[in-house]
C-alpha cells in the first residue's frame, strides 16, 4: 500500500523542464513532475508520497510530491486526446505524435538493459558518426517520466541525442508515442537507441527483469526494416554471479527474440568513450570499465553501418 505525508517546501533546489527537486521541513526532499501537478513555490504546503523511500527502494533517497495543498486547482492544455497513466489520479493529456506507417528503411536501433547504457552508446556514436542523427526512444519499463533523467537532459544539451521520444505509459519526451512500434517509425534520427529510463526492476529470476523487453525490441526492429544492435550487458566488477561476464540478461533476451541480432563486443585496446559521471549500481566507469566498454561498441556498430550506408 502507498504511503503518503505532508509537508512544507522550504527550498527549491534545482529545476528545468517538468522537473522541481525540493527540500522539504521534515528533513526529507522530493521531486515534482511539474507537466501532472504543476510547479510549487518555498513555503507551499504539499502531500508527498514516500512508499519507495519508506521502503528503502532505488529512488536516491526522493520523495514524489503528489499534491500541492496550497492552490486550489491547477490546469494546463493537452496535446489532444491521448492520456498516458490512464485510469488514476494523475492521468494527463500528452497529446500523441501519429506516425505515418512505413518503416525503419535498414536504420540501425540500439537496444538497451538498463538507463545508463545510453550514455555510452550515445557518446560512442557521436565520436564515429558526427554529424548524424541518434533518436531516443524510452519505454515504460522503468521510470514514466523522462523528466527524471539527468543523463537525457545531459546529452540533449550536448546535441549527442536529436530527439527523444517516450512510448507506451511513458511520457515527457518531445515527442509522445502510444507504442514502441509507432515511436521506431517517428524517430527521425540516422539511428535509433531504445532504452528504459531510470529504475528497472529484477527479481532474481530467469524472466523476472525489466530488461526482457529487449527481446521485444530485436522482433520490432526485425520486423519494422530495422537492423536490431543489442548493447551486451556485461561486467567485470558486480558481485552478483548472474550479472559478471556476459549478464543472464542478455543472454535471456537474445534466447527469447525470434529474430537475430548484432551483439558486438569492444576491440581488445578500444577504451570506449569518456562516459563522466555515469554510474551503474553504484559503479563508475572506472570500477566497470567492461560494462561501459560493450555499452559502447553497440554505438560503435550503429555509426558504422550509418557510415557505410552513405
Amino acid at each position: 500500500m502507498p504511503s503518503f505525508a505532508t509537508a512544507a517546501v522550504t527550498a527549491i533546489t534545482s529545476e528545468r523542464e517538468g522537473l522541481q527537486r525540493v527540500d522539504l521541513d521534515n528533513g526529507r526532499r522530493a521531486y515534482v513532475l511539474t507537466q501532472l501537478i504543476g510547479p510549487v513555490a518555498a513555503g507551499d504546503r504539499v502531500v508527498v508520497n514516500t512508499t519507495a523511500v519508506d521502503l528503502d527502494l532505488g529512488t536516491g533517497g526522493w520523495d514524489v510530491v503528489h499534491w500541492n495543498l496550497s492552490r486550489e486547482a491547477w490546469s494546463a492544455p493537452g496535446g489532444g486526446h491521448v492520456m498516458k497513466l490512464r485510469y488514476t489520479s494523475l492521468q494527463v493529456d500528452t497529446g500523441v505524435s501519429v506516425d505515418a506507417g512505413g518503416d525503419l528503411g535498414g536504420r540501425p536501433v540500439v537496444a538497451c538493459d538498463v538507463h545508463s547504457q545510453l550514455a555510452p552508446v550515445a557518446l560512442a556514436f557521436a565520436d564515429a558518426a558526427p554529424g548524424r542523427r541518434l533518436s531516443y526512444v524510452m519505454t515504460d519499463s522503468a521510470a514514466l517520466p523522462m523528466a527524471l533523467s539527468e543523463l537525457v537532459a545531459d546529452l540533449v544539451d550536448r546535441g549527442v541525442l536529436a530527439e527523444t521520444i517516450t512510448c507506451g505509459q511513458a511520457f515527457g519526451g518531445r515527442r509522445e508515442a502510444v507504442n514502441l512500434h509507432s515511436a521506431l517509425v517517428l524517430a527521425e534520427g540516422d539511428a535509433i537507441v531504445v532504452a528504459p529510463g531510470p529504475g528497472v526492476v529484477g527479481t532474481g529470476t530467469r524472466l523476472g527483469f525489466s530488461g526482457i523487453e529487449v527481446a521485444a525490441v530485436i522482433d520490432a526492429v526485425a520486423a519494422l526494416g530495422g537492423r536490431p544492435i543489442v548493447a551486451v550487458r556485461w561486467s567485470g566488477a558486480d558481485a552478483r554471479p548472474r550479472h559478471q561476464g556476459q549478464s543472464h540478461h542478455t543472454t535471456t533476451a537474445l534466447e527469447l527474440a525470434s529474430h537475430a541480432a548484432l551483439t558486438p563486443a569492444p576491440a581488445e585496446a578500444w577504451p570506449g568513450p569518456d562516459a563522466g559521471g555515469v554510474t551503474v549500481m553504484g559503479r563508475t566507469q572506472a570500477m566497470d570499465p567492461e560494462f561501459f566498454r560493450y555499452a559502447a561498441a553497440a554505438g560503435l556498430a550503429a555509426a558504422q553501418l550509418v557510415v557505410g550506408a552513405r
